[in-house]
């Protein structure tokens, strides 16, 4: 049986460290970066849509993101948020936030994927401020062609990236470094004493027991007390001659 070289083992923790905070680095990195694809989406056009020459409306409309998927913001936002918890999050409150990190990636899926099922239905609302036209019959007779842009595609990858990092927190967070002890051992001293050691204040339970136990075994001093008692009637008793006690 032979012994484990110590430096053997320490090679091996340091070299297993990296790879430890590189998948907590590149998760939330990917959160990072889902959630800024999806916010980006949601500010350009995703949809041209092309009116007929009926009732005089001739042009073209943009459909922003926030109007055709107005979730999407919120959801981005939500995911940034998520990214920073995260981070400084606890392993058992850290897969609690994965799961509910899927969940929103889900949802942003959800709303892209509305959105590009039905892009007349996702730009009615524009269409119906342009020309004061309403109902879906009405709009679809009024509408020529709907071009869909790239931006829709973009927040189906943000919500897809969004998925993949939060299901790499559930099964890596395990291996991820343990939150930094700076602030653990903030009042604390170099050899492990606690504050008051540390700069030399020591309490003094001792003394407090100790005026206890002579108070309960009388071995406190009463004379003072029995002298208070004495000059208090001495006192009284002046008074009741009218003599002044304190001349």
């Amino acid at each position: 049986m032979t012994a484990e070289n110590p430096d053997d083992t320490a090679t091996e923790q340091k070299a297993s460290r990296p790879v430890n905070r590189r998948s907590k680095y590149v998760a939330l990195l990917a959160l990072v970066v889902g959630s800024g694809l999806t916010l980006l989406s949601a500010t350009q056009t995703w949809f041209s849509v092309h009116l007929t020459d009926v009732g005089s409306h001739v042009g073209i409309l943009g459909v922003p993101g926030s109007t055709a998927a107005p979730a999407l913001t919120a959801l981005a936002l939500a995911g940034l948020a998520l990214t920073a918890a995260l981070a400084i999050a606890g392993p058992i409150f850290r897969i609690v936030l994965a799961l509910l990190g899927v969940l929103l990636g889900v949802s942003v899926l959800i709303s892209a994927g509305s959105a590009l099922a039905d892009a007349l239905r996702a730009s009615s609302s524009v269409i119906t401020t342009a020309t004061g036209v309403a109902g879906e019959a009405s709009i679809r007779r009024l509408v020529d062609a709907v071009d869909v842009q790239f931006w829709p595609w973009l927040a189906v990858v943000g919500g897809a990236l969004i998925v993949l990092a939060n299901a790499a927190v559930i099964v890596f967070s395990r291996l991820w470094p343990g939150s930094s002890r700076k602030y653990q051992t903030r009042f604390a001293g170099a050899d492990g004493r606690d504050a008051a050691a540390a700069l030399g204040i020591a309490d003094t339970p001792e003394s407090d027991d100790e005026e206890a136990r002579a108070v309960a075994e009388g071995e406190t001093a009463a004379e003072p007390a029995t002298l208070d008692r004495d000059t208090a009637i001495d006192s009284w008793d002046e008074l009741s001659r009218g003599d002044d006690p304190t001349r």
